[in-house]
C-alpha cells in the first residue's frame, strides 16, 4: 500500500505537477545511498556532487567554495556575476570569514538576488522587513564584510522595478568579460529560485521554457509554501506570502559555474530534501523538474549524507 495504489480519487489526485512520473520518481529514490555520486549520462563532465557529514561541514565547505571563487576572480582581475539565494544561509558566515581572513575586497562583484516575496503585481516587502530577502542578505553577507563589501550600486534585488533589468545588466557584464556563478538551493518541489515545476504547462516546448528570464508575482506551489513555513517561519503558514518575484531558466542556465547546496534535514531522522536531491541527480532534464537541469552545468552540489538515504518508511 503506497502513493500509487491509493492516490486515485484522493485529495492528492491531480495535485502534483502533470509532468511528474511518480513511478520514475520512486525509482530515483530507490537507489542505494552509496550510488549517489555515480555520474549519469546527462551530467556535465565538470559537475560534481559532494557529500558532507554534518551541517557544520556543509556550511564551511560551501562557504569556502564561494569565497575561493570570489578570490580567484579578484586575483585574475575579472568582474564576477553572482546569482545569490536566501537559503542555504549558513554558508555566508563562512564565506565572510574566509574573505576577511584573506583580505579580499569585493568591489569586482556584481550580485543579483534570485528572488523575493511579492504580491500579485510584483510589489515586495520593505527592504528592512525581517522576512525580506534583501534584509537577510544585508545581515548575512554584505554588512559583515565591512570595508571589503560589495558596493551598494552592485547589489541587485528582485524588486518589481529592478528584476526586469536583470537580463540587460547581466548581458552587459558578460559582454565586458564577466563570468557568472549561480549559488542555489533546491526546493521541495525541485525549484531553482522560485521557478516552480507547474510553469512547464504554459510552454509548448523546452526551448521556449528555457528562454524565460524572470517572473513577477509568480504563483508558488502549495508545497513550496509549506516548505518555507517549516524552514523560515517557525511553522506559521499564515505568515508566508503565496507569490514571489523570481529569475527563470533564461538567467540561471547562463551560469558558467554553479555552487549548490542541499541541507534539508530536520531532526530525529526527519528530512524534506532527500527526494528532491535524488530527482535532481537521476530523473534527467525536463521543464517539469527545474532542478533536473542542474547536473548539466559545471560546478559542485554539496549535500548532507543523510539526504542520500536510504529513503524508506519509518515510524518516529
Amino acid at each position: 500500500m503506497n502513493f500509487a495504489s491509493t492516490v486515485k480519487g484522493s485529495l492528492l489526485d491531480g495535485f502534483y505537477p502533470a509532468g511528474w512520473d511518480m513511478e520514475k520518481i520512486d525509482a530515483c529514490c530507490s537507489n542505494p545511498p552509496e550510488s549517489i555520486l555515480e555520474p549519469q549520462s546527462f551530467w556535465n563532465k565538470d559537475f560534481k556532487p559532494i557529500s558532507c557529514d554534518n551541517v557544520t561541514e556543509f556550511d564551511m565547505l560551501m562557504g569556502h567554495e564561494i569565497a575561493n571563487t570570489i578570490k580567484k576572480a579578484r586575483e585574475n582581475g575579472e568582474k564576477l556575476i553572482m546569482i545569490l539565494p536566501v537559503g542555504p544561509m549558513g554558508m555566508y558566515k563562512w564565506a565572510v570569514f574566509f574573505l576577511k581572513e584573506w583580505n579580499i575586497k569585493c568591489d569586482h562583484l556584481h550580485c543579483f538576488n534570485m528572488d523575493e516575496w511579492s504580491d500579485a503585481e510584483g510589489n515586495t516587502l520593505a527592504s528592512n522587513d525581517p522576512a525580506a530577502f534583501t534584509n537577510a542578505m544585508e545581515q548575512a553577507f554584505y554588512n559583515p564584510l565591512g570595508e571589503l563589501t560589495v558596493p551598494k550600486e552592485q547589489r541587485n534585488f528582485a524588486t518589481k522595478e529592478n528584476l526586469p533589468q536583470y537580463p540587460e545588466k547581466i548581458a552587459k557584464l558578460k559582454a565586458e568579460g564577466a563570468k557568472m556563478v549561480l549559488i542555489f538551493g533546491i526546493g521541495r518541489m525541485c525549484h531553482i529560485a522560485f521557478w516552480e515545476p507547474q510553469f512547464a504547462a504554459e510552454f509548448d516546448s523546452e526551448a521556449e521554457w528555457i528562454k524565460q528570464p524572470y517572473r513577477l508575482g509568480a504563483k508558488l506551489h502549495p508545497l513550496t509554501i509549506e516548505q518555507n513555513a517549516i524552514t523560515s517561519f517557525k511553522s506559521r503558514t499564515t505568515l508566508v506570502p503565496c507569490r514571489a518575484n523570481t529569475i527563470g531558466p533564461g538567467i540561471f542556465m547562463q551560469a558558467d559555474y554553479i555552487i549548490g547546496g542541499c541541507d534539508g534535514a530536520l531532526s530525529r531522522g526527519m528530512q524534506w530534501q532527500g527526494m528532491s536531491l535524488w530527482m535532481t541527480l537521476r530523473y534527467g532534464p525536463t521543464p517539469w523538474i527545474t532542478s533536473s537541469y542542474i547536473p548539466t552545468l559545471p560546478g559542485k552540489l554539496f549535500f548532507l549524507n543523510e539526504l542520500a538515504g536510504p529513503l524508506v518508511a519509518e515510524c518516529n
